[in-house]
C-alpha cells in the first residue's frame, strides 16, 4: 500500500512508461496518418490549406508527421526532432481545422499534441535506438 502512494519512481518504471507511451501514441498515431497517405488524394482535397500552401503539400506535411514521425517515435529513433512535426501537425489540427475545439472535435488532435510535447520534453527513454546508439 505504501508503494501506490509513494512518489517515488525507478529509472526502470520511467523506461518502460516512455516504452509504453512510445508504442501506443506511436501506433495508434501512425494508423490514422496511414488512412491519409492510402487515401491521398481525398485527404489533399479536403485539406484546408496551411499558410497558403495547397491542400497537396499540406496533406503531404500532414501525412510525413502523422506516419512517419510517428514510426520514429515508435522506433525512439531521433524521438524529440519526430516530435516537432507532430506537434505542429496536431496544432493545426486543433486550431484551425477544428476552431480551437479541445473538448469537442479537436480532443483527440489535443490528446495526440500533448503526448508528443512529453515526448519532446523528455526524449524516448532508455529503451530505444536514440539510446542504444548513444544519442
Amino acid at each position: 500500500m505504501r508503494k501506490l502512494l509513494s512518489t517515488n519512481y525507478s529509472a526502470g518504471a520511467f523506461n518502460a512508461a516512455m516504452l509504453l507511451l512510445r508504442l501506443c501514441f506511436g501506433i495508434l498515431l501512425m494508423k490514422h496518418g496511414y488512412g491519409k497517405l492510402s487515401n491521398f488524394s481525398e485527404t489533399a482535397t479536403g485539406m484546408p490549406h496551411l499558410f497558403g500552401m495547397g491542400g497537396t503539400v499540406t496533406a503531404a506535411l500532414v501525412v510525413f508527421a502523422e506516419f512517419f514521425c510517428a514510426l520514429f517515435v515508435i522506433l525512439g529513433l531521433f524521438t524529440r526532432l519526430a516530435s516537432v512535426p507532430v506537434i505542429i501537425s496536431m496544432g493545426y489540427a486543433v486550431f484551425i481545422t477544428h476552431n480551437g475545439d479541445v473538448f469537442g472535435k479537436g480532443e483527440m488532435a489535443a490528446l495526440y499534441m500533448t503526448a508528443y510535447i512529453i515526448f519532446l520534453l523528455l526524449g524516448p527513454g532508455k529503451v530505444s535506438v536514440d539510446s542504444m546508439t548513444g544519442k
